[in-house]
């Protein structure tokens, strides 16, 4: 008896980054690389298309999460005729940024995921959870 699998690797790498804005305020960037035909779907994707990208943040009592998560990047738009909707997505790269305000002088981190779908011209990959944690000291 053999058991054979396969397992799609994600082409989409993730990494993050904090730096001090203003007092007890830092801006949070999280970087989705991944090369092309690959891309994945801004957070504005109408329902009834592909699963936009979202995030997550766990609770900290140390931390605010201040306004909505901004998005950078090359955004192209098309439309898919099987789903009747235009749907929004960066190709190689995009920036998401999150402002965040810290109680007191203190050293915590933010934590959370991505939920994010990535797919080509041919097929897309089951939406997936990328964990992530920065430092905000």
């Amino acid at each position: 008896f053999a058991l054979v699998t396969f397992a799609q690797q994600n082409p989409v790498k993730w990494s993050t980054a904090a730096e001090k804005a203003v007092t007890n305020q830092y801006k949070v960037t999280i970087i989705a690389t991944f090369s092309e035909p690959w891309h994945i779907y801004s957070q504005t994707t109408p329902d009834g298309g592909p699963v936009p990208t979202s995030f997550s943040f766990a609770k900290n009592p140390l931390v605010t999460i201040v306004g909505k998560t901004t998005e950078k990047g090359k955004l192209q738009t098309t439309h898919y005729k099987n789903c009747g909707v235009d749907v929004k997505y960066y190709s190689n790269k995009v920036v998401f940024t999150q402002l965040v305000k810290v109680k007191g002088n203190v050293k915590t981190n933010l934590t959370g995921k991505v939920n994010f779908m990535v797919c080509d011209d041919h097929e897309c990959l089951p939406p997936s959870n990328a964990p992530f944690s920065v430092k905000l000291q």
